[in-house]
């Protein structure tokens, strides 16, 4: 594909509602009779039956395959494995993201399509093409691609009021940098993660996630904190599912994002949620692009209102040093997206940028 063309890619249908978990028998039958479901043990045992019944209904023949820990090469030699060779339509994924990119793994070796079914959303992963793999102790060595996108993402949002809220805070964190990481790939020369330069639409639906989450992200908290589903709770959902992952796959991704590199390896904060790495990572972001302070100040309070992190304290990492903020500064510098500014950068600003958000982030 030429550099230069622009390029657009999402799943093909995307359903959310209360209640819809019971149509995937419904959605799955026109791609034929034998879906092969990928599970984890908390999810079989908790939707099993639910997930067996809808299947049924619809006069099909299900394989269930449950990944048992991490996302590995093995683990889904292993998920292979249950197939026996017997021929499947179609890999369907239901619960938390090592399940869905288990089942993204399995399709993406069979050739076959993949249908996610996420029972959080904590994420953006549902709706993307990436496939994120990792090794036993949980550390990420690579991210493949499906050659298309998802076929159906289903989000039953029942199931997401049910979860805990600190998943839909964490996918609120990862979702609402993405106006502002595409906005710096537009102004950039980068290239999105589908190839190719963004066009117009993947920024408008960026901006559009931004927007929604400013709008109803409190009340969808407490809504979900009380396991109730309301329109505050849809709309922030279809947020940090569906316009969080068209926007940053077909918007880019920027500094935001690759404060993550840094953040995986420093004390304390490592074990943070990812979505929470980028929350703060936002306001690093606009620190480095020389934001005005009370730019920062508005998002900084506004984080603070859905209990998101706004330092590095908050991260886990408390009273950090200048060499461990120096070190973040230089690990950050290794993501291929960390150009994608209307500003230069390095890991010297980088640095500078955490010290001014540290230092916003106090007078709150």
């Amino acid at each position: 594909m030429s550099a230069a063309a622009r390029v657009f890619a999402g799943p093909l249908r995307y359903v959310q509602g209360p209640g819809v978990l019971d149509r995937l028998g419904e959605l799955l039958a026109p791609f034929g009779a034998r879906p092969f479901v990928v599970t984890d043990p908390v999810v079989r045992s908790m939707l099993g039956s639910r997930l067996e019944q809808s299947l049924a209904a619809a006069g099909l023949k299900p394989v269930f395959g449950t990944l048992d820990g991490e996302i590995t090469y093995a683990a889904v030699e292993v998920l292979l494995g249950v197939l026996d060779g017997e021929v499947a339509d179609v890999v369907v994924g239901v619960g938390g993201g090592k399940a869905l990119d288990a089942a993204k793994a399995v399709a993406l070796r069979t050739g076959l399509p993949v249908v996610t079914v996420p029972s959080i959303a904590s994420n953006d992963s549902p709706a993307s093409g990436a496939v994120a793999m990792y090794d036993e102790a949980h550390v990420m060595i690579s991210v493949d691609r499906l050659p298309r996108h998802p076929a159906i993402v289903l989000v039953d949002t029942e199931l997401i009021a049910r979860a805990p809220a600190d998943f839909l805070r964490a996918g609120i964190g990862d979702a609402i940098s993405k106006k502002f990481e595409a906005d710096g790939c537009w102004a950039g020369t980068g290239a999105i993660p589908v190839g190719g330069r963004p066009l117009r639409t993947g920024r408008a639906i960026a901006d559009a996630c931004y927007r929604t989450i400013r709008a109803h992200g409190v009340a969808a908290l407490e809504a979900c904190a009380q396991d109730r589903v309301t329109d505050d709770l849809e709309a922030v959902v279809e947020a940090v599912i569906l316009m969080s992952g068209l926007g940053f796959e077909n918007g880019g991704l920027s500094l935001a994002h690759a404060l993550t590199r840094g953040l995986v390896r420093a004390r304390g904060a490592a074990t943070a949620a990812h979505g929470r790495h980028v929350a703060w990572g936002l306001l690093v972001q606009l620190a480095a692009e020389g934001r005005p302070d009370d730019e920062l100040l508005d998002l900084i309070r506004f984080l603070h209102s859905l209990d998101l992190p706004t330092n590095l304290g908050e991260l886990g990492m408390a009273n950090p040093t200048s060499v461990e903020i120096e070190a973040i500064g230089e690990l950050t510098m290794t993501a291929p997206h960390v150009l994608n500014l209307a500003v230069p950068i390095d890991a010297a600003s980088v640095a500078a940028a955490i010290d001014r958000v540290e230092t916003l982030a106090a007078r709150r």
